[in-house]
C-alpha cells in the first residue's frame, strides 16, 4: 500500500461475523480479523491499509464492561499511533451496548466504527463481508471524524447513542427510530445527512475497585413487586423500563420512591423509541408521579443505553445532580453544553461539557 493511503486498525472480539460451524453442533467464534478482512471482495482495490488485531474471541453476549474499558484504551493508542480510523468487529447480541460505552468513553476525533454480521460466514447471503467492507470505508472517511462512534450495517451509518437492534434475526435489524441514521454509505464513500448536536464523553472509570452493580427491572402487567424488592438492598443503581411514556403500577411507587431515596433509580421506556415525558400524566405511577418522588428521567435513553450510562456514571463517582444532568443531556432534554464535564479538563473537574480531542 501508498503511504498515502489511510491506514484503518480492525480489532476483532468474535461475534456472528467471525463464526463457523466447526462440526460441533452450531456456529461458534472461529475467525480471526485477519481472516475476515482476506474474505471482502473490493477491499484489496479500495485504496485503504488495514491492519487486523484480535482482542476477543467470543460470542457478543458474553463481552464484559471490563473489556469495553480496556479496549476504548486500545483504541485511543491506535488512533495516536496514526490510525485514520478504527474498525471494531463484534456480536450484534450487545452492539447497541458496547458501541455506547465506547462513544462515552471515546474523546477523540478519529471514527470508530463497530460492525458485525446476522449471518455467520458458512450460511447462504452471508452479510458480514459487506459490512465489513462498509465499515472500513466510513472509519477511513475523513467525513466520519469528529462523529464519535458509529454503527455500520446494511450500508447505513448509525449513531451508538440512538441505534438499536430490532429484530433478532433480520439483516436489517439495526434502526434508529429516534432521528434516523446520520447517513449512508453510497458509492464507496460515506454519507451524512444528519449529525448529532453535540458529543457526550465523560472521563475514564477507574480500573480498579468494585465495579457498580447496576440492575434493570422491567415493568409487566400484574407484577406483584417481588422481583423489585429482591433488587433493592443489592444494586448501586436501577434503570426501570417502564410502561409507555414512564409508568409503573401503583403499588410500586412506593417501593420505587423508598429505593430512589438510596441509590439513583432512572426512568426509562420500555418501547424502544420516544422519550420518557415529564408532566402529560398525573396518576399514581405516572411519569410526573414518579419524577416528583426523586426518579431520574432517561428522556430519548432507552433502558439498556441508560443502564451503561448510569453504570459508567457510578464507576467514574459522579453524584445524584452530576447523574441528573448527565441524562438530561444524553436523553436530548437539555443543550450539549450542560454536558457534565468541562471542555478543558475531560478527565475531571467540575461538570459542563465534553472535549473532543485529536
Amino acid at each position: 500500500m501508498s503511504g498515502l493511503s489511510p491506514r484503518v486498525v480492525v480489532l476483532g472480539l468474535g461475534g456472528t461475523i467471525a463464526m463457523a460451524d466447526t462440526g460441533s453442533g452450531g456456529a461458534v467464534p472461529d475467525r480471526s480479523p485477519a481472516q475476515l478482512l482476506a474474505a471482502v471482495p473490493g477491499l484489496a482495490g479500495a485504496g485503504i491499509e488495514t491492519v487486523p488485531e484480535e482482542v476477543r474471541r467470543v460470542p457478543g453476549a458474553s463481552i464484559r464492561i471490563p473489556d469495553l474499558y480496556a479496549l476504548a484504551e486500545l483504541i485511543g493508542q491506535r488512533l495516536a499511533g496514526g490510525a485514520a480510523g478504527v474498525v471494531v468487529t463484534q456480536g450484534t447480541d450487545t452492539i447497541e451496548e458496547s458501541a455506547y460505552l465506547l462513544d462515552l468513553l471515546h474523546p477523540h476525533h478519529g471514527p470508530v466504527v463497530v460492525t458485525g454480521a446476522m449471518r455467520n460466514p458458512s450460511l447462504a447471503g452471508a452479510d458480514g463481508p459487506a459490512n465489513l467492507l462498509a465499515a472500513v470505508r466510513v472509519a477511513a472517511d475523513p467525513r466520519a471524524r469528529g462523529q464519535g462512534v458509529l454503527v455500520v450495517f446494511q450500508d447505513e451509518i448509525h449513531a451508538a447513542r440512538r441505534v438499536r437492534k430490532s429484530h433478532a434475526t433480520s439483516p436489517a435489524t439495526f434502526v434508529s427510530a429516534d432521528g434516523g441514521p446520520l447517513g449512508y454509505v453510497v458509492e464507496e464513500r460515506a454519507w451524512f445527512v444528519n449529525r448529532l448536536p453535540g458529543r457526550t464523553v465523560m472521563p475514564a472509570p477507574p480500573v480498579t475497585g468494585r465495579s457498580p452493580r447496576v440492575g434493570l427491572f422491567t415493568a409487566t402487567l400484574g407484577d406483584d413487586g417481588e422481583l423489585l424488592a429482591a433488587l433493592a438492598d443489592r444494586v448501586d443503581g436501577l434503570v426501570v423500563a417502564a410502561f409507555g411514556a414512564g409508568h409503573v403500577p401503583e403499588w410500586l411507587v412506593e417501593p420505587l420512591h423508598r429505593l430512589a431515596g438510596r441509590v439513583p433509580v432512572v426512568l426509562a421506556s420500555r418501547t424502544g423509541a420516544g422519550p420518557v415525558l415529564a408532566g402529560t400524566y398525573g396518576f399514581a405511577g405516572s411519569e410526573r408521579d414518579l419524577l416528583d418522588r426523586g426518579l431520574i428521567p432517561a428522556g430519548l435513553l432507552g433502558a439498556p443505553k441508560a443502564r451503561v450510562l448510569l453504570h459508567t456514571l457510578l464507576a467514574a463517582g459522579a453524584d445524584r445532580a452530576t447523574i441528573a444532568a448527565a441524562f438530561a443531556v444524553a436523553g436530548g432534554s437539555a443543550p450539549p453544553g450542560d454536558w457534565p464535564w468541562p471542555l478543558d479538563r475531560p478527565g475531571g473537574g467540575k461538570p459542563r461539557s465534553a472535549r473532543v480531542e485529536d
